[in-house]
């Protein structure tokens, strides 16, 4: 049930993104009595690609969040790569546990079914809550709750606060988190970052069973006179529409000195005309968002605030998904807190402290291995090389998928799964359970 009251509740929730909604989903429907703030107002838009690999469709199926094709829910059998004058189609493996087929759902409304989801289990929602502050116990130093300014229809401050005291509090409000820098954690420097813009445009893509990702991106005059930094992607969105975007990492050199509209307008013109990535089949602007990967704000838990989703810097470093990695790491943090919450409060904190240690123990090592990728492919004669390399080659690009989406058998499988599994547990991964160097001094 709701709590009667939002000013005290068990569980404060910031964001009510997919990392918010999933882990007061499932905090709700065991019985805890959680609030959830939100500065903006459902629904609303985000920039991303609006891919769900089979990990994201797996947290999906966990929550108990239906996704039938009939409610606007589309399918992919998986990814086409395109790039050195070739594509080729994988198909999402058939790996245990893990479903066998991807989704494609715009942010527009993705964020609210979530949101709705929670509140269907007992959280309280609420909308036009901007938090401005943790509130901080003066004796043990522990943040015990947050306060919000609440938001008129156009989102401007109305005067009127609202404080919410509860003994665990949750950061899911984004790369830029807020909370996360008033607790003394900023962005680590020593972490990956990725920029991605993305658009809308009235396609015949539209209906497209695959997921496409193009490793190598082209300026158009004359065509294919000049490689362009990043990555790009066409999804159709199942509505008339396919999401066009493409991403840069901050490993790239062209990163933050080069006008990333610019950048996707070029790539667009040496597509087909019939694909109608053109300004007269545009619709919306194009936007973008910082990808804040490889646990870029660390520790996960610290003076009683949980980090989850982009707030931890969750995005995976090798294909820029963030949904699958929120839900993931809200879940873990969803199991914390039900432990934690059985305990009297000397022993509580050592058990929410676990949580460090419980998302490294599912992410760490791969997010390493995946930071090495990122310093590689920023030079584009590597990036060249591989894709040289690979393309001709079904059995290095299967390979490529399953290291890419992290879709392998952890234990047993082919070789394929074998060396994945292999590569991730050699590369250490545990410097995530501490605070970056730049987070050594407090905020």
């Amino acid at each position: 049930m709701s709590p009667t009251d939002p000013r005290q509740a068990d569980v404060a929730v910031v964001g009510a993104g997919p990392a918010g909604s999933t882990v007061a989903a499932y905090l709700a429907r065991a019985g805890l009595d959680v609030v959830v703030l939100e500065k903006s107002a459902f629904p609303r838009e985000k920039v991303c690609g609006d891919g769900i690999t089979p990990r994201g469709v797996k947290e999906l199926v966990s929550l108990g969040v239906a996704h039938p094709e009939s409610d606007g829910w589309i399918r992919n059998k998986g990814l086409r790569l395109v790039g050195h004058d070739r594509s080729i189609e994988i198909d999402w493996p058939d790996i245990t546990g893990v479903p066998s087929y991807g989704l494609v759902r715009p942010r527009q409304d993705f964020d609210e079914v979530l949101a709705r989801h929670a509140a269907h289990h007992g959280a309280t929602v609420l909308e036009r809550h901007s938090v401005t502050s943790p509130v901080v116990d003066d004796a043990t130093g522990r943040v015990s709750g947050v306060t919000a300014a609440v938001l008129d229809e156009r989102g401007r401050k109305t005067g009127e606060t609202l404080t919410v005291n509860a003994p665990v509090v949750i950061a899911a409000d984004g790369n830029s988190s807020r909370l996360g820098l008033a607790i003394g954690l900023p962005k680590r420097d020593d972490r990956p970052l990725g920029v991605a813009v993305r658009t809308y445009y009235t396609s015949p893509r539209t209906h497209d069973d695959y997921l496409e990702s193009w490793l190598e991106l082209w300026d158009g005059e004359p065509k294919r006179s000049n490689q362009l930094p990043g990555y790009g992607w066409i999804f159709g969105v199942g509505d008339g529409t396919s999401n066009v975007g493409l991403g840069i990492l901050s490993t790239s050199k062209a990163f933050g000195k080069v006008d990333y509209r610019d950048l996707l307008l070029k790539w667009l013109a040496t597509l087909p005309e019939q694909w109608q990535f053109t300004p007269e089949f545009q619709v919306g602007e194009i936007r973008g968002a910082a990808l804040p990967m490889g646990f870029n704000r660390t520790p996960h838990y610290h003076h009683g605030v949980l980090l989850v989703g982009d707030a931890g810097g969750m995005v995976n470093p090798f294909n820029g998904e963030g949904i699958a990695y929120a839900m993931a790491s809200s879940r873990i943090a969803a199991e914390v807190v039900l432990q934690a919450m059985a305990k009297d409060d000397a022993a509580r904190e050592r058990a929410l402290a676990t949580y460090r240690q419980a998302v490294a123990a599912e992410l760490s090592s791969y997010y390493a291995l995946g930071r090495i990728f990122v310093r590689l492919i920023g030079n584009p004669r590597f990036m060249a090389a591989i894709t040289r390399i690979g393309m001709p080659r079904p059995m290095v690009m299967r390979f490529a998928v399953k290291l890419l989406a992290n879709v392998y058998e952890a234990r047993g499988g082919d070789v394929l799964d074998r060396l994945v599994a292999l590569m991730t547990r050699v590369v250490p991964g545990r410097t995530d359970l501490t605070a970056g160097p730049a987070a050594r001094v407090r905020a």
